[in-house]
């Protein structure tokens, strides 16, 4: 195992709650008890409640809105449209023109929000939107991708085009080199829409402020980037709109779009009076993004021994009716399109597109999830085609330190593939298969056999994810760190704007005020903006962006402490070390808190990595990414191939994480992305017609439980990232990536089944 990074000055005290140790989370206890306050439990005497209305269609034509009925309703305070939007009507994560506050003259898919009511009572206010009179115009929505990309004027339903980012890579001369391969495997592969299905609805809470602004109590992703959008559009300065992070029951990339603050905000700017709105489930649904569903064409050329020649990739992602985050997705998919290995001609061409579908946009995996399912894919099939196995075929193109992507950036990190794809194979395979109890069957407590017709299969997957933000974003995030004596005790404050969305940064952010300050009392103040931007909660950057921003914040404040230390007792060879000042050569000299006195020390950092570049348009070359991890599973499952049952036995995985800050959080966040991958691979699907969302519920839309998910086997390296803070390396979405490939993979081991689309249903294997 690597040594990790260690910086001189600072104490680290195993045991302590430090880095490297695992405390208990401060908001555990709560969660588990049912204590803890999510956005949908907030309150304030005299509130209304707000609720939207939203197209039945994926595609009309607005002729004309009758709001007097509602509005003349008992109980109703106010009925909101378009016309009603104080400053700008449209709002978007990266363009502010991308989509409406509330629909003008048309819908573009199902489920936009059109008016909005606020009411004594949430039943008062759902049925005023009932009486809401709309003239429609129905017109035929547009929903193939494909089609779309073949006549991207003529199949438009935006007036940008259909075309949201068209990203080639490009490498070599694929047509110079596809004659002289040895073999040529080629696929057709498909994902479908997947949803973030976290337990928390939209909530949050609009409280008219006295001088005319608005304190928000939200669940987001990303504060300020929240704020860039709500303020314009409530003609507000930023400086008016004080924002506050309220509970939040999970994310996974759903929260980083705005749902209901502009709308809270609107309702309570015209009322005069805290308005707050939640979602139920059904339209939980319909008001945040979901995964690309995408459509992919693969053709590789190899030599007989299997060392790849040649790549030829077309990826197609349906962005749905607005932009969101689609231009970052596509150039996430193009530029890790292959995956973690060395092809020496690469043809790829990844687009993604408009339609009528459901907005698409962050979801955990970003892009890389749709492209890691079809490159693993097209590895077994290769491994086949040359007759060798699916983890020798890895192993003979894997990456490496120092090892070229398809975009030209070098790896300048460790990339240990060889060495995982070693430690997963190593690993024992769980016990044969045991009828005894049909309990362990596919179908388990249900008898639909009792182990005829159940066949084994082993399956591998492995991952190329990119961390913190690409393509030259200038990627920060900012610290506030307070020293002071508290009660006669020295004690850290800790101010940031990120998210805690379940992920445990909470808890890492006082582990490093820990290491870095020598202290064991650390406070962690509430997520608002009145502290700089911390970006969002997504591309498994918190740890490291705003981790790093801690850290700065805390060595800043210890090189404060210590420079009055050294004007005090005339020495300056001093650390920190048990919550005491020690000289080298004097030994301890004093505690922090007579250092301190009533003096507090306060300090704010940014912390930026290194920059990055956008991918070029015509020939994808960039160095594009921060940082790069791994991550390698093994799925065993049983399959019942005549009723198309699975189980999935067994998952184990090999990860890279550089430095482990909390084990318990860390092997939690691999649990939870290989969690998720399983459901994209078995169960998991916003099924759409026509541009209709038919199963907008958790009674259709089936997410994986506690009887679906198996025992997990986990090897974690540490090879430290010289560039990162602690050495860490990025770890809650590369398990998303590779566990979905490597079931899939089990189950065509087992049934013999081509299986080109996820998730894999039953007819899928028994047709």
């Amino acid at each position: 195992m690597a040594t990790p990074i260690r910086t001189p000055g600072r104490v680290a005290a195993p045991g302590h709650g430090g880095v490297g140790d695992s405390p208990l989370r401060p908001d555990g206890t709560l969660k588990v008890s049912g204590e803890f306050a999510y956005a949908s439990d907030l309150w304030m005497d005299g509130m209304l409640w707000g609720a939207t209305l939203r197209s039945p269609h994926p595609r009309a034509r607005i002729l004309s809105i009758d709001v007097g009925p509602a509005l003349a309703a008992p109980g109703v305070h106010a009925v909101l449209t378009h016309e009603d939007v104080p400053g700008r009507k449209t709002f978007g994560i990266d363009h502010p023109d991308d989509q409406p506050v509330l629909a003008v003259d048309q819908v573009r898919h199902q489920g936009e929000p059109i008016a909005l009511v606020a009411a004594d009572h949430p039943e008062i206010a759902r049925r005023a939107l009932d009486l809401i009179a709309i003239e429609w115009e129905v017109r035929e929505p547009v929903t193939d991708a494909r089609a779309v990309l073949a006549d991207p004027v003529g199949l438009a339903v935006q007036p940008r085009g259909g075309i949201v980012r068209h990203q080639p890579v490009r490498v070599g001369d694929v047509d110079a080199v596809r004659d002289g391969v040895d073999v040529v495997v080629a696929g057709d592969y498909e994902v479908g829409i997947q949803d973030q299905a976290f337990l928390g609805p939209e909530s949050g809470l609009a409280v008219p402020a006295d001088d005319g602004g608005l304190d928000l109590y939200v669940a987001t992703q990303w504060i300020h980037n929240d704020l860039k959008q709500i303020a314009p559009c409530l003609g507000l300065e930023q400086d008016q709109v004080h924002m506050t992070m309220a509970g939040v029951g999970g994310a996974f990339g759903g929260r980083e779009d705005l749902s209901m603050q502009i709308h809270a905000g609107m309702l309570a700017l015209r009322t005069g009076r805290p308005v707050k709105m939640s979602y139920n489930r059904y339209e939980s649904f319909f008001g945040h993004v979901h995964r690309h569903p995408a459509q992919m064409r693969y053709e590789y050329g190899a030599t007989r021994d299997g060392i790849l020649v040649y790549a030829d990739v077309e990826i197609v992602l349906d962005g749905g009716a607005y932009t969101s985050s689609t231009e970052n997705v596509t150039g996430n998919a193009a530029s890790l399109g292959v995956g973690p290995y060395e092809i020496p001609n690469i043809r790829i061409d990844a687009y993604g597109v408009y339609t009528n579908n459901p907005p698409c946009g962050a979801m955990r995996g970003f892009g890389a999830v749709q492209a890691c399912f079809a490159y693993e894919s097209m590895m077994d099939k290769l491994a086949a085609a040359c007759g060798i196995s699916p983890v020798e075929v890895r192993r003979r193109n894997a990456v490496a330190q120092g090892s070229a992507l398809a975009t030209g950036q070098v790896i300048t990190a460790p990339a240990p593939m060889a060495e995982m794809l070693d430690r997963i194979e190593a690993m024992p395979l769980p016990p044969a298969l045991d009828a005894a109890d049909i309990r362990d069957l596919p179908g388990g407590a249900s008898q639909t056999t009792h182990g005829e017709g159940v066949v084994r299969g082993v399956g591998y997957g492995i991952g190329l994810k990119n961390i913190c933000f690409s393509e030259g974003f200038d990627d920060y995030s900012t610290a506030r760190v307070r020293l002071e004596v508290i009660g006669g005790e020295a004690t850290a404050l800790v101010h940031t704007a990120a998210a805690e969305v379940g992920q445990g940064l909470v808890t890492v952010k006082a582990q490093i005020a820990r290491t870095e300050l020598g202290v064991r009392r650390v406070t962690i103040a509430p997520a608002d903006n009145r502290v700089g931007d911390a970006g969002s909660s997504s591309a498994s950057r918190q740890s490291y962006m705003t981790g790093g921003a801690v850290k700065a914040a805390c060595e800043a404040v210890r090189g404060e402490l210590l420079a009055r230390a050294a004007a005090r007792y005339g020495h300056d060879d001093l650390s920190v070390v048990g919550g005491a000042v020690v000289s080298r050569a004097a030994g301890v000299l004093a505690p922090v808190e007579e250092v301190l006195g009533d003096d507090a020390i306060e300090l704010t950092r940014e912390f930026h990595h290194r920059p990055t570049t956008r991918l070029d348009p015509v020939t994808g070359q960039g160095d594009s990414h921060t940082q790069l991890a791994l991550c390698v599973h093994r799925a065993v499952v049983d399959v019942d191939v005549e009723l198309g049952l699975v189980k999935v036995v067994e998952l184990a995985a090999v990860q890279d994480v550089g430095k482990i800050l909390n084990r318990l959080s860390l092997e939690g966040q691999i649990h939870g992305g290989t969690a998720q991958g399983l459901g994209l691979a078995l169960m998991e699907e916003i099924v759409v017609s026509g541009g209709l969302v038919r199963n907008p519920s958790f009674t259709d839309y089936l997410i994986p439980t506690i009887l679906d998910v198996p025992p997990m086997r986990l090897d974690i390296l540490e090879h430290p990232d010289p560039d990162a803070p602690y050495g860490l390396r990025g770890a809650g979405e590369p398990p998303t990536l590779s566990s979905t490939p490597a079931i899939v993979a089990a189950v065509r081991d087992a049934t013999g089944k081509a299986l080109t689309r996820v998730p894999v249903r039953p007819e899928h294997i028994a047709g």
